[in-house]
């Protein structure tokens, strides 16, 4: 899998670039708030949809302009196709456009261009809330399977109708009527998605420990645990009965939800922990361990992502070498030697060995 080209215009800070890529590393050098993040970004957006720092679409599109338009070729599944956004700073919707077809949903682009992207803040992931972990998860899983991205946006849009019943309730009481059928297909979502999240979570867990013990020379023991609601005994059991079991948990929670006006229980709660020779990470773990744990992870998902496509994601590495030791630098080099990579940094001479260098200043190429 190759991104051949990328066009950008209004996108961030980028009034307009075209650049040529490497199939193999591709170094993005400058000094901070350049654009070196914006270019990852828009690749990334290239194939996912998705922001890893923008919530709204709007706040992609260049101050003043229009619209914002990315494009780009790139080679996968065993021929040449083209992506095409066209981004807009008000509520209109955004369009896409696969090999010059326009499409509905970026789940029709699926596996044409898939990227692992690891940040600085990755690094601590494990150590965080767990919302950013959820991220990670289902942006991983978006890629892996189109599927699971129509149950998330499915189970996020009855999660809102639901949250709004319950802080509306007291000036409608009618409301509460409804309640139950809201509470039904909730539970049916996400069901899928516990059964999706059970299933990636396992395999996740068995490709890092691979890295985590190749990382620490066997020293440490890795495992991974993956965390939903407390009825739910099996994970990997039928959709059918974990939404019986997500429907037990609802009801022992009615009451506490209606006084709270909120949402207390169900996937939208879920979480993962790593534990290194039976002790948590995130409780215990060095910060040296804890980056360690997190590199693996992010690439036990390229791997996963490798095999279930057949090819090798796009690897996004923003910024992240300048935070890592020289020890877990070169252990993330050495993984590198497959497949297109990208690679930001803000030393120019530091890394220029590794292949095309592009060096962005004010948005253009210098």
């Amino acid at each position: 899998m190759q991104l051949s080209n990328i066009n950008i215009r209004d996108f961030r800070n980028y009034e307009a670039l075209s650049l040529q890529f490497s199939p193999e590393v591709n170094l993005i050098v400058g000094d901070n708030a350049q654009g070196k993040t914006n270019l990852i970004e828009a690749i990334g957006y290239l194939g996912s949809g998705k922001s890893f720092r923008a919530q709204k679409t709007s706040e992609l599109v260049r101050f003043g302009a229009d619209f914002a338009e990315l494009s780009g070729a790139v080679f996968s599944q065993e021929r040449q196709q083209t992506l095409r956004w066209v981004l807009f700073p008000s509520g209109r919707q955004r369009q896409l456009y696969g090999n010059g077809v326009k499409k509905k949903t970026a789940g029709e682009i699926s596996g044409v261009l898939q990227t692992v992207l690891f940040c600085p803040e990755d690094l601590m992931v494990l150590k965080t809330g767990a919302a950013p972990r959820r991220r990670l998860a289902d942006h991983a899983l978006c890629q892996l399977r189109p599927n699971y991205e129509a149950a998330l946006t499915e189970y996020n849009r009855i999660l809102e109708q639901k949250s709004r019943i319950l802080k509306d309730r007291f000036e409608n009481t009618a409301l509460l009527e409804i309640l139950p059928e809201y509470n039904t297909r909730l539970c049916q979502v996400g069901a899928l998605l516990i059964s999706y999240r059970a299933r990636f979570f396992e395999g996740l867990g068995k490709a890092a420990s691979v890295y985590h013990g190749q990382f620490s020379g066997g020293k440490e023991d890795f495992s991974l645990q993956y965390h939903t609601v407390s009825t739910v005994k099996d994970p990997f059991a039928s959709v059918s009965v974990l939404a019986e079991d997500l429907q037990a948990h609802l009801e022992s929670h009615y009451r506490a939800e209606l006084e709270s006006m909120q949402c207390l229980t169900g996937p939208h709660k879920d979480d993962f922990d790593v534990n290194l020779s039976g002790l948590s990470v995130k409780t215990f773990g060095s910060q040296g361990q804890v980056r360690t744990a997190a590199i693996s992870l992010k690439l036990a998902q390229r791997e996963l992502m490798q095999r279930e496509s057949g090819e090798m994601p796009v690897l996004l590495l923003d910024d992240v070498l300048s935070e890592l030791d020289p020890g877990r630098q070169d252990f993330i080099l050495n993984q590198i030697t497959g497949g297109q990579v990208f690679i930001t940094c803000c030393e120019p001479g530091r890394f220029t060995k590794l292949g095309k260098t592009i060096e962005i200043e004010k948005g253009n190429v210098k």
